[in-house]
Order: structure tokens, then C-alpha cells, then sequence
């Protein structure tokens, strides 16, 4: 069977793995999970959370049965099903009963090193730098990633708009021999569980991923990401989530300057923002879409020239179209 073949079979049963699981939690999710809404919430009326289950166990059945297929020694790294786990189970528990900030992130923190740390020492992206320093650093983006697309999963449809064109794009680059069998068909198969996940996401939606379904994704994608860095596209490998890097630590930083207590939840956000300022859910989901499918275009042609000009090129066009969507967000619309 060929990758093509492959890579279309994992996003089909991806989406349909993903889609009959959520129908099938939906009853539980109602009694056990239901998120209460608050001030510094964006939705109404109490919502069912928990829906990342049925994303993250059919992304993870889907890419491991579909990489054992393609090759019985190319299955997804064990320390990387294990701490997908791990910071599932993070999230499942505080979806329930908050967490302290601290155990939180520590469990977290266990999660990205046992991905970053057996990574093998041959896999770099800066060969010059001392490995140790470039693991470390590897960590602390890992571990920053992780949270920052939990924080940007605040809005109906918007972890849709983030991650469909994200996890495709990189299955597409597997396609093309870019990235490795197992990396591309577990973004295959996850870019097909959120596709199968957003009817039931759709503005007003009937249920949210919770922390059980974004702390994991953003792993996993962190993970899809690095190995697309460390086989020579790190630029590429910036681009993909330039518009959710860009907001959560333009936040983050405005947040730390002003003092405030950056780890407690707010509506600072750039997408929050724009829903205050006038922006329907449905517009700021399609804003974000339509600036990640020009941010994968702009990886695209990243890698597709594999040159340090067209790189130097292509981010800084990718940081001008976010930034002009950040100032748009940040500026209330007209009557």
C-alpha cells in the first residue's frame, strides 16, 4: 500500500473513529463534564467538555494500526504514546477538578521531556549549539506549546481552524517524502479527528475538547513539528502555528509586563478580543483559517526551496499576515 494511500485512509478513519466515539461519550459528557460558564468564558450556557477523549484515542489507534501497516518496525515512539497519556489524564483530571498550578505543570513538564529527552542525539536543529542547550530549549518551547494551544481553545471551532490545516500540511509533507511515515500519518489521522470533531464543535457548539483533548494535541503536534525542525525545515516548522505562537505570548508578555497574574485564566487574547470588539465566533475562526492556510502555503514554498533567503522571505511575510490579524482583532469594528 502506498503513503498516499495510507495518509488518506488514516485522515478518513480519523474523522469517522473520532465522530461515532464523540456520539457515543455524549450522554457521559452531558452528566459527568458539563463547563460552566463564567466571566472570562466565551460561551452562554453550560457545555459538555471532554470531547478530546474520542480525538486523541482515535488519533492514537488510527496512526499506530496505520504505521504498523506501513511498516512493522516505523510505529509511533512508546515514550511518546506514553506521555500522550500521561498529559491526557492531566487534562482529563482537571477538566473535573481543577488542579494546582504546580502539579499541573509538573505532570506536564514529565510529559515533554520523555519526548524531547529520547529524541536521538543525531536528530538536531542546530548541530552548533551543545546538545544539552538544544534539548533544553526544545523542552521549554515543548512544554510552552502544549499550553499555549490549551489557552488558545477558547472560542467554538477555533482548535478546528488551528489544527485541520496544521496537521494536513504536515501529512502532505510526508506525502512528498518531507517527513517521516509515522509523523505524517499521525497527522493524518489527528488532522482527521478534528475534522470529525467540529460538527459537533460548530458555533454554538454542542461540545468542547477540554483540557483532555488540547494538552494532548498540542504534544502531539509539538512533536510532528520538531521532527519536521530537525530534518532541516525549521522555518517551516515556525510558520505552521505562527498565528497561535503569536497570540498566546504577545499575550503572555503583555500579561507579565503588567504585573498581572499571567497563570490565572482571562479573556487577554487577541480572538477574545475580537469577539468583544464585534466579531462573530464564526468570523474569527475563519480569519484564523484563512491565515493558516496562507502560513502553510508560506511552509510550503519554505520547503519546497530549502533555501536560508526563501526562508528569512517566507517568515517574515508569515509574521506581517499575523500581525496585521492580531492588530485587526485588537481594533473594534464599526457599526
Amino acid at each position: 500500500m502506498t503513503g498516499a494511500s495510507l495518509i488518506t485512509i488514516a485522515l478518513v478513519a480519523g474523522a469517522l473513529g473520532c465522530a461515532g466515539l464523540t456520539m457515543v461519550l455524549m450522554p457521559l459528557l452531558r452528566r459527568y463534564a458539563l463547563a460552566r460558564p463564567n466571566a472570562r468564558s466565551s460561551h452562554k450556557v453550560p457545555t459538555p467538555q471532554g470531547a478530546g477523549i474520542a480525538v486523541i484515542a482515535a488519533t492514537l489507534v488510527v496512526a499506530e494500526f496505520a504505521s504498523a501497516v506501513a511498516a512493522p518496525s516505523a510505529g509511533l515512539p512508546i515514550w511518546l504514546l506514553a506521555a500522550t497519556l500521561l498529559i491526557a489524564a492531566v487534562g482529563a483530571v482537571d477538566d473535573l477538578r481543577p488542579l494546582g498550578v504546580l502539579p499541573r505543570l509538573g505532570l506536564q513538564a514529565l510529559a515533554v521531556a520523555a519526548v524531547v529527552f529520547t529524541l536521538p542525539s543525531e536528530l538536531r536543529v542546530v548541530p552548533a549549539l551543545p546538545l544539552g542547550l538544544e534539548r533544553a530549549v526544545a523542552f521549554i518551547a515543548g512544554l510552552w506549546f502544549v499550553n499555549l494551544v490549551n489557552f488558545m481553545d477558547g472560542l467554538d471551532w477555533i482548535t478546528v481552524a488551528e489544527v485541520v490545516p496544521l496537521s494536513l500540511t504536515l501529512a502532505a509533507f510526508g506525502w512528498a517524502g518531507v517527513l517521516p511515515t509515522p509523523a505524517a500519518l499521525l497527522a493524518a489521522a489527528l488532522g482527521g479527528a478534528m475534522l470529525g470533531f467540529a460538527p459537533f464543535n460548530k458555533p454554538v457548539a454542542k461540545v468542547f475538547l477540554g483540557d483532555v483533548g488540547s494538552l494532548p494535541i498540542g504534544l502531539l503536534l509539538g512533536w510532528c513539528l520538531l521532527q519536521l525542525a530537525v530534518l532541516g525545515h525549521p522555518a517551516a516548522a515556525l510558520l505552521l502555528p505562527l498565528y497561535y505562537l503569536a497570540d498566546a505570548t504577545v499575550t503572555l508578555l503583555r500579561r507579565m509586563a503588567k504585573r498581572e497574574q499571567f497563570w490565572q485564566a482571562h479573556r487577554s487574547h487577541f480572538y477574545q478580543q475580537a469577539t468583544d470588539n464585534g466579531f462573530s465566533v464564526l468570523a474569527v475562526s475563519g480569519h484564523v483559517l484563512a491565515t493558516n492556510i496562507i502560513l502553510a502555503a508560506l511552509a510550503a514554498i519554505s520547503v519546497a526551496m530549502n533555501s536560508l533567503i526563501v526562508d528569512g522571505i517566507a517568515l517574515a511575510v508569515g509574521a506581517v499576515i499575523v500581525a496585521l490579524l492580531l492588530i485587526r482583532f485588537a481594533t473594534p469594528r464599526k457599526a
